[in-house]
């Protein structure tokens, strides 16, 4: 496909989408049914998800109705996990069971994760002995690990296998099983002792063992290894999936890489959130309650306005200064949203760099002296300018020196704290991420009052 014909491609499909939108509310309020049906018929899994969520509750099962039985497991498991709790009280039982019995069980148990435990043990008991079993094992690991995410519905080989009776067996096995593009050699315990991938397989002389085409050498993560952790082995190795295993090394599953953006997706955002200071729960921000929003913001902001408060009694004990240079004042906005300004840059990158492990194989000390190289630097440049603007709209030669040399104290201290932090958050175990940009600036707003008023005290003489 040529690079013009994918791009109009790509546009088709966006205008399509907003059709979709657009119309599909319409049609319903119309109950024109039969019209909705055909608008949905050339669209995708996920873009019908994304329509039916934005339509009013009311229609949302309406929609999700005129889907035939395949499309409407797709759909569902592309839905936000607060529609899908809505429409799943909607459904009449078997209706629901029928949906949840022929999800994912990752998908299935995620689900569950998020509705009512009267919910949960109701339609537990009314799945499938083997989907019961599969859900119950998977809901048996703790939130956010291997175990929880992992589909238990993959195929495992014996090495004695020939190529020609492992292909027969995976043609088997397939409508049952999650087939990714690796295949799991086992041994009579069901350990994993190898890997190959379908390639391997399809290249390899039809009467060769699969202990004679497989790498030794597998890559995989146990039951209780952090999803994120997971998804970072996927993204370092650039694999397609990834074998879980228990203490013992069994093979109970896989986690695949489509899994894994979902889980980036999240990490990531709630990664943002926290250094926003902003509490998240997991929730979609956009999708709660005023109420709720207040309750999720409110917690950082009231340590922020009592730390904050510190700043003004370091003021207040510094009357006599201000008082002396009045002129003082006017700049202290100034220096501490630029030493706040520098901190929450070095912090912002030092807790991505941590998140995304590209600091691995950096040392602490190395990655804070060349933040604080950096400060330093800043702190010359924005030093030399106002220096130079205070002479020659003031023409006050102290008061310039005072600020310039505390805007470059400034912001060396807020570089170096900025980057140390999130280090020493680590270090005691805690989610660099707290170190949030808002409190970063509140604490260099506390030294950076300090060291302006010391020095203006110095350079005056006051």
């Amino acid at each position: 496909m040529t690079e013009d014909a994918a791009t109009l491609l790509t546009v088709w499909r966006s205008e399509l989408r907003q059709l979709v939108r657009s119309q599909l509310q319409i049609l319903l309020e119309q109950r024109n049914f039969e019209g909705a049906k055909i608008i949905l018929g050339p669209v995708q899994p996920v873009d019908i998800a994304e329509a039916i969520e934005e339509l009013p509750e009311t229609l949302q099962v309406i929609a999700f109705r005129l889907l035939n039985k395949a499309e409407a497991i797709e759909v569902y498991e592309q839905l936000d996990p607060s529609v899908q709790q809505a429409l799943i009280q909607d459904f009449r039982d078997q209706e629901a069971i029928d949906i949840v019995n022929q999800m994912s069980p990752n998908d299935r148990a995620k689900l569950f994760d998020e509705l009512p435990p009267k919910v949960v043990r109701r339609m537990l008991s009314q799945l499938s002995p083997e989907e019961r079993q599969t859900t119950s094992l998977l809901l048996g690991y703790q939130a956010n690990t291997a175990g929880r995410i992992m589909t238990p519905k993959y195929i495992a080989l014996k090495e004695d296998l020939t190529a020609v009776h492992a292909q027969e067996r995976i043609r088997s096995l397939a409508k049952t099983s999650e087939v990714s593009y690796y295949l799991y050699v086992t041994d009579a315990s069901k350990r994993l002792i190898g890997i190959l991938s379908l390639k391997d397989l399809i290249l390899a002389p039809p009467e060769q063992a699969l202990g004679e085409i497989m790498t030794r050498d597998v890559i995989y993560a146990h039951t209780g290894t952090d999803q994120e952790e997971v998804a970072q082995l996927i993204q370092r190795y650039n694999l397609l999936a990834l074998p879980i295993v228990d203490k013992e090394s069994h093979l109970l599953g896989v986690v695949t890489v489509d899994d894994v953006i979902d889980i980036l997706q999240e990490e990531a955002t709630e990664d943002i959130y926290t250094m926003g200071a902003v509490q998240s729960d997991g929730d979609n921000y956009f999708q709660i309650g005023l109420i709720e929003v207040t309750k999720k913001r409110i917690p950082w902001l009231l340590v922020l306005l009592i730390t904050n408060s510190i700043t003004i009694v370091i003021m207040s004990g510094y009357e006599t200064v201000l008082e002396e240079v009045i002129a003082l004042a006017f700049f202290t906005p100034l220096l501490i949203d630029a030493g706040g300004n520098v901190g929450a840059q070095s912090s912002t990158v030092v807790i991505r760099g941590l998140s995304t492990n590209t600091l691995r194989d950096k040392k602490p000390s190395y990655i804070i002296f060349r933040e604080l190289i950096a400060g330093g630097m800043l702190g010359i440049i924005l030093g030399i300018l106002v220096v130079v603007s205070i002479f020659l709209f003031l023409g006050k030669v102290e008061i310039g020196i005072t600020v310039g040399v505390s805007l470059l104290s400034i912001t060396l201290i807020s570089a170096a704290t900025g980057a140390t932090l999130p280090f020493m958050f680590r270090s005691l175990g805690f989610d660099p991420t707290l170190m949030s940009a808002p409190f970063i600036t509140t604490i260099v707003d506390i030294l950076g009052i300090l060291i302006y008023l010391n020095i203006a005290k110095v350079v005056l003489r006051i």
